[in-house]
């Protein structure tokens, strides 16, 4: 028996004999790089049992590294096995010498999904923030930038580096503190190799709690002046008819 099989007819006796009360197992191996020529190439293998990670090989640990009693004494096996270490450095070298060909594999240009949005900020000289969040584009390269009345902002902004999610897209976030000004316009523009011109996204107040109570207040004032002018013009109307007549009784006027 091949050790590869020994390892899963152990990983299944573990699962049926298991005194936790395993239900689910779980076994992955993958190649980690971010070089061209997979110098930096990383092996990993996990193992685990009801979303616990039980034991795993890292190529930079060169040994397997056991997370319970029982997977640290199955580690131990492994790792004095010159079979075992052997076939984890197969795997390695397989790892570095396919890197290249991923690279080379072409991936379609995927436009980025943008969400603006404002925050509070504390312990600022600016009593607002707005965030500029850039999601699933490919390729890396981007560029996000903040306009003010049309005209870049370059103060006050700052913004994170592409950050890779995991699955070949990136993400990227850009944040501007400002001071309100009323009638300002500002945008949040996108430069993307997978957009055929920049995409300009504007920033919306109105959609801010405290702007429609302030809204919904001074419509309510305005509304209630009208009423109120309204009112006392049908009161002149309606008293401007009526005549004082004075009477020979004891001065009553009617």
């Amino acid at each position: 028996m091949s050790h590869a099989h020994r390892f899963f007819a152990f990983l299944m006796l573990f699962l049926v004999f298991s005194t936790e009360g395993a239900v689910y197992g779980h076994y992955s191996a993958h190649c980690q790089f971010s070089s061209y020529d997979g110098h930096d190439a990383v092996f990993l293998e996990q193992v685990y049992f009801n979303k616990l990670l039980l034991m795993q090989y890292n190529s930079s640990v060169g040994k397997a590294v056991g997370y319970t009693k029982t997977a640290q004494e199955l580690a131990d096996k492994f790792n004095s096995d010159e079979s075992f270490i052997s076939h984890q450095e197969w795997k390695i070298s397989l790892c570095k010498s396919n890197a290249p060909q991923v690279y080379n594999v072409p991936l379609d240009l995927v436009e980025p999904d943008v969400w603006l949005r404002s925050v509070k900020v504390a312990d600022s000289r600016h009593p607002a923030m707005l965030i500029c969040s850039v999601y699933n584009f490919y390729p890396k390269q981007i560029r996000v930038m903040w306009l003010r009345d049309g005209k870049e902002a370059t103060s006050d902004v700052t913004s994170t580096e592409e950050l890779p999610d995991g699955n070949w897209f990136y993400q990227i976030h850009s944040y501007l503190e400002f001071t309100p000004k009323p009638g300002e316009k500002i945008s949040c523009v996108v430069e993307h190799a997978s957009l055929m011109e920049p995409k300009v996204y504007d920033w919306d107040p109105l959609p801010d709690t405290g702007m429609n109570k302030i809204i919904i207040g001074v419509a309510g004032m305005l509304l209630g002046l009208v009423f109120s002018v309204a009112g006392l013009s049908y009161y002149k109307k309606k008293t401007s008819g009526r005549v004082v007549v004075p009477t020979t009784e004891a001065g009553v006027y009617v």
